[in-house]
């Protein structure tokens, strides 16, 4: 998905790389194409149409698309690519916690990045942060998480057990996310969807905590920047260059573009 739009146009992969910025995509132990797992893992097949269709807010029932998606609705290829493309997320603490020392590795190796996630990569992305043992994590752009991090006593009660958290640190260790810029996007129809209704509710409050200690953050819902139909999954919308216009604005507005256009 960060290759190309759902109707096959061009992607953030290119149209970043086109702006001169290098672009690694990243996929962590056990998912997408590293999902060649080091120990035994089983997972229950199951159907997705009408929970992606909702979850993802093309709209609320199975091919009763919202008015004004950002997705090309006749084109019935780009729905079957859509749904068809999925795999076990594993969407524990546990895993999310391994995930999270690969990531860190990865920031480690690669050098200065910022991160751009996209739903529970979210969550990997702030504990991938915690688990880097260089500095080298210079922002945060997330796409509709679900999990967040906080500090012990700080925020909503922790939930170790559910898909997302939220999980809970110690305030010196959560500081470690108040050395860089954080940015928390999320879509249109956000009301018809409680999960997503409820996350940009915890965003506001992770936000309001990581300011409290001296960081910056900000959640963005794109209809407020004028933008309106997105999904899930904005970056593949067919707005997908609006999308990527409003990270480029941050990455100005934080001095992280300098990569642009060399």
């Amino acid at each position: 998905m960060w290759e190309n739009r759902w109707d096959g146009g061009e992607g953030y992969k290119s149209i970043f790389l086109r702006k001169g910025y290098p672009v690694y995509l990243w996929d962590g132990p056990r998912v997408g194409r590293a999902n060649w797992s080091c120990e035994p893992i089983t997972y229950t097949p199951d159907y997705f149409d009408q929970r992606n269709f909702a979850a993802w807010r093309f709209g609320v029932n199975y091919l009763g698309w919202h008015p004004g998606l950002q997705f090309p609705t006749a084109d019935k290829e780009a729905w079957n690519q859509a749904t068809r493309a999925r795999y076990d997320e594993f969407d524990t603490l546990e895993n999310a916690l391994l995930q999270a020392e690969a990531g860190g590795q990865a920031i480690d190796k690669i050098g200065p990045v910022v991160a751009l996630t996209n739903s529970a990569g979210g969550w990997r992305a702030l504990l991938s942060a915690l688990k880097a043992k260089s500095d080298n994590m210079k922002g945060i752009v997330a796409y509709e998480t679900p999990g967040f991090v906080f500090p012990e006593g700080e925020g909503p009660e922790p939930k170790p057990d559910a898909p997302f958290g939220p999980n809970a640190v110690p305030l010196a260790e959560f500081k470690k996310l108040t050395k860089f810029p954080i940015q928390m996007v999320f879509g249109d129809y956000t009301d018809t969807r409680p999960i997503w209704a409820t996350s940009i509710k915890v965003a506001r409050t992770f936000c309001d905590i990581v300011n409290r200690h001296g960081g910056d953050c900000e959640v963005l819902l794109l209809p407020d920047a004028g933008l309106r139909g997105n999904t899930h999954i904005a970056f593949a919308d067919l707005n997908n260059e609006a999308v990527a216009d409003e990270l480029s604005k941050w990455l100005g507005r934080k001095g992280l573009d300098r990569f642009a256009g060399e």
